[in-house]
């Protein structure tokens, strides 16, 4: 008989799988769905790289996507997309890179406040600047058509949760989970802190400048202040806790989880959709702390004790 966590991760991999082949069945709406289940399936393990496997839990995610998105449509129709996804990846890498030195050396609340702070601060920058220049929104004419949108989203997913599988269980991972338990002790031990933060940093903002960049062809119209949205790094963090672990079952789980049960909820209760959604968040921060891959490793010491 399968153990209880092989089977929730053998249902996992289905339901990305699932997902992959949704445009086989040719359904705009399902395809669309699928579309946000795999950009959450890139944010939410680019996520885990820095804030699972160090500690620092950073609020401001979504200031990497939103660069992404504006860097696309400001080269639109002048750079190629084989050029301008790529370099979304790196303006957010060197944005991260840039601020990240400073920016790591606060930690636990504090730094959560400087991420969320920081994010805002280029959100409004961008709006006073699109402001001054007379542009409120952009539209982008000739964009992709949906499939190719789908296909561009469900590789970056793939090589978001490739690059977590690839930190979590290198050596330069063991050194990320050494300073989340005992910074100052791993320092001690030999383990280049600064350093190894840095590159958490930079490695975790590059998949979501091309996640917003791709997003940014599907919407086509472009308003600052909806890719710089909070509500994308608070999902995205709701989606890592509620999967729990630091490899990539936790991120798997999560996404799937919430995002069908979004789904359901949108469906069944429109009106009380927040109102629900939040009650299952705080059921699962009181009573599942380690998420649904703690719930999993319950089942598996129950099944062996039994």
């Amino acid at each position: 008989m399968a153990r209880p966590g092989a089977l929730w991760v053998g249902l996992a991999l289905a339901g990305v799988a699932a997902v992959a082949l949704l445009p086989l069945l040719g359904n705009e709406y399902l395809v669309g769905t699928g579309l946000t289940v795999l950009m959450w399936l890139a944010l939410t393990p680019s996520w885990c790289v820095l804030s699972r496997l160090t500690g620092y839990v950073s609020l401001g995610h979504v200031v990497f996507y939103g660069l992404g998105a504006y860097l696309v449509v400001t080269t639109w129709q002048q750079w190629p997309l084989w050029l301008a996804i790529p370099a979304a990846g790196l303006l957010a890498a060197a944005f991260a890179g840039l601020v990240g030195g400073p920016a790591l050396r606060v930690r636990g609340p504090y730094f959560v406040i400087l991420t969320f702070g920081l994010a805002e601060l280029v959100k409004f920058s961008i709006m006073a600047a699109e402001s001054a220049m007379g542009m409120a929104a952009r539209i982008l004419f000739g964009a992709p058509d949906l499939l190719a949108v789908y296909w561009m989203m469900a590789a970056l997913a793939l090589a978001s949760l490739l690059l977590l599988a690839w930190v979590s269980g290198s050596r330069f991972g063991h050194g990320l989970r050494s300073l989340r338990e005992n910074e100052e002790a791993a320092e001690t031990l030999g383990v280049p802190v600064t350093r190894y933060k840095l590159i958490a940093f930079v490695l975790s903002a590059a998949i979501p400048g091309m996640v917003g960049a791709v997003m940014a062809l599907r919407s086509t119209y472009f308003v600052v202040g909806q890719v710089f949205d909070p509500m994308v790094s608070v999902t995205v963090i709701a989606m890592a806790l509620l999967g729990g672990g630091d490899g990539v079952r936790g991120p798997i789980l999560g996404v799937l989880f919430l995002a069908l049960l979004s789904e359901l909820l949108w469906a069944q209760a429109p009106l009380l959709y927040m109102i629900l959604l939040g009650a299952i968040l705080v059921v699962f921060v009181l009573l599942l702390p380690d998420g649904l891959i703690g719930l999993l490793q319950r089942w598996r010491r129950k099944g062996t004790a039994s």
